[in-house]
């Protein structure tokens, strides 16, 4: 079994986590990061990586993928070591108090300081019941776009009635060769303007409303659709010639085995001290979504001014009785990087 020494384990590869790994190692931390997922990113990367931000300081605009390398590239200099496609399933008190953190891998991660920055925690999406779905699941059927050009001159058919149904519907419609919606009902849930927009390219052609019809059916060979059948609420049933089915369902998440880890929760979140960042669990710290306390705010640039708290906090335990002198990265530079 193999075990990793490390002076800090990060939970959470999202923007948060990665900014942690920063300011870690801003204070001579040491980092090893563990996510669910394939890849640094979180939500960000697994959801909508296409789809612009607006309150990133210093950024009018940015989409959420180039926010996520820009992330990873400020990390880099300090060499953190990723563990991808794994949860930290256990979390245990060693004598000399590090944190033993058994993974789903069958291997372990000792340190003395614990980062929560799993956002959520593990998500996924909410599945339509259509048999034989997962035979289609990566080739024909997708619950996310990160690129918009892998879809250009298909005809897609998305399901679902929220922000991310309307908003791919628009944008979708400007390379597909062709988009259908289909809905239950011919009201959406989406931001007003952009149900207007919709219905704007429906009136013109661009974007084809199935409403009021649900999915009922797929068709297609070798994991390649050919058809979505859809019903109305009376049963009677329509054929949509496609090659791509996108069901926008929402998510469902739950924290996993972090809620089994003995720390106190705020409802379904761990509540921290907001001075330092700290759980109820000596060297064990949060910072983003998943932490609680008066006054939070769940923001991208929030989950960034807590990651710094939490490195400085946990600078007292990983480098004990060492004296840190607080500096601007305009006086201390970066380790790297000219």
């Amino acid at each position: 079994m193999t075990v990793h020494e490390t002076d800090a384990l990060v939970v959470g590869a999202g923007p948060v986590g990665l900014f942690a790994v920063f300011q870690c190692g801003m204070v001579k931390i040491r980092c090893h990061v563990v996510d669910a997922l394939e890849a640094v990113g979180g939500q960000l990367s697994a959801l909508y990586p296409e789809k612009p931000i607006y309150d990133i300081p210093g950024h009018p605009s940015i989409l959420a993928a180039d926010l996520v390398d820009r992330l990873a590239e400020q990390a880099a200099p300090f060499a953190p070591v990723h563990h991808f496609g794994v949860q930290v399933e256990s979390l245990a008190r060693e004598a000399d108090g590090r944190w033993r953190c058994g993974l789903s891998n069958g291997e372990t991660i000792l340190a003395p300081v614990v980062i929560i920055a799993a956002g959520a925690g593990a998500f996924g999406p909410n599945r339509p019941p259509l048999d034989g779905l997962e035979r289609y699941e990566g080739t024909s059927v997708f619950y996310l776009v990160r690129r918009r050009e892998d879809f250009r001159d298909k005809r897609v058919v998305i399901a679902g009635g929220g922000d991310s149904a309307v908003d791919w519907a628009i944008s979708l419609s400007e390379v597909a060769a062709k988009v259908m919606v289909v809905h239950r009902r011919a009201k959406f849930r989406a931001a007003p303007e952009s149900e207007e927009r919709l219905k704007q390219l429906a009136a013109s052609g661009a974007v084809e409303l199935v409403v009021p019809y649900q999915l009922h059916a797929l068709e297609g060979e070798d994991g390649r659709l050919s058809a979505v059948v859809v019903a109305d609420l009376d049963g009677q049933t329509k054929r949509l010639e496609a090659d791509i089915l996108l069901p926008f369902y929402g998510l469902s998440s739950n924290l996993g085995p972090i809620a089994e880890w003995g720390l106190t929760m705020d409802r379904h979140v761990i509540a921290v001290d907001p001075a330092t960042g700290a759980t109820s669990a000596p060297g064990v710290f949060a910072a983003g979504d998943i932490c609680a306390y008066p006054g939070k705010l769940k923001l991208i640039l929030s989950g960034f001014a807590e990651a710094a708290r939490v490195a400085h906090s946990a600078h007292d335990i990983v480098h004990p009785g060492e004296a840190l002198h607080f500096e601007h990265s305009t006086t201390s530079g970066v380790p790297g990087v000219k």
